[in-house]
């Protein structure tokens, strides 16, 4: 027998061995009923490559880093510093507009204010704001040093009553002296709530234009829930109407005396 016989014997015998390993048609393996080929998230490409939707203003330290063409995604009201404006003209960014969150909202301006301790959800607050793209007044204060609070919920309530914003937030420990303060104004409404339903019959009931929070009282989570209701609710029914007509007539016999 030659070498290549020998060959072709071995790779037949190998051949066989492999062949008797595999199960007969009737003998099937079983396998699970769900089976998930790939289990990794597929990846989708993003519309933007770079979120500062939560801001209203965007300035040229917000453009660091980003290349030829890259694509910004700011909020729907977002205004720019002029070096940043030159700077997304020369490097062509796109600008990708956040569409609102909240379908429902009643207004498009907001006045916004706090005292020390509301100053860091004040900043939460407003920052979300800005991302459901409402025009975003912002009084104050700027930090946690102590302040007096009816310095601040004073400002938001004359920005209300003088049509600089169409509702306003006030936010400090307990959200009580904010509401008294802002309802010294003539034609504010404030009201403090401590959960969405207060907050959304303050408006439909009571034509509440003023909100005030408590950050002593509330969460984040909680306080933009609050929030959400107060700004996609507003009064419509005769009767809340005409209720709330009664209350400016009472305050303006009181604004009339001498």
């Amino acid at each position: 027998m030659s070498d290549a016989d020998s060959k072709r014997d071995k790779v037949r015998e190998l051949v066989r061995e492999v062949l008797d390993t595999v199960p007969d048609e009737e003998a099937k393996p079983s396998f699970p009923e769900h089976i998930r080929v790939n289990s990794l998230p597929e990846e989708r490409p993003k519309d933007f490559d770079r979120d500062e939707s939560a801001k209203g203003l965007i300035t040229e330290d917000d453009l660091r880093g980003l290349s030829e063409g890259d694509r910004l995604r700011i909020s729907e009201g977002a205004s720019f510093t002029p070096l940043a404006r030159d700077i997304i003209a020369e490097k062509r960014i796109e600008l990708v507009k956040k569409t609102s969150r909240a379908p429902g909202l009643k207004v498009t301006s907001i006045a916004i204010g706090c005292d020390h301790g509301g100053f860091e959800l004040k900043e939460k607050i407003a920052a979300f704001l800005a991302g459901l793209g409402l025009k975003v007044r912002d009084f104050g204060t700027s930090s946690e040093l102590s302040v007096d609070y009816p310095d601040f919920a004073h400002a938001v309530a004359l920005a209300v009553a003088g049509n600089k914003a169409e509702v306003g937030i006030v936010i400090d420990g307990a959200g009580i002296g904010s509401a008294m303060t802002a309802n010294k104004v003539p034609g504010v409404l404030a009201a403090a709530c401590y959960n969405p339903a207060l907050a959304k019959n303050s408006r439909e009931h009571n034509g509440a234009n003023v909100l005030t929070l408590g950050s002593g009282q509330n969460s984040y989570e909680e306080a933009i829930e609050i929030v959400r209701a107060f700004l996609t609710h507003e009064i419509s029914e005769p009767r809340h109407e005409r209720r709330v007509g009664k209350i400016r007539t009472i305050e303006g016999q009181y604004n009339n005396r001498s």
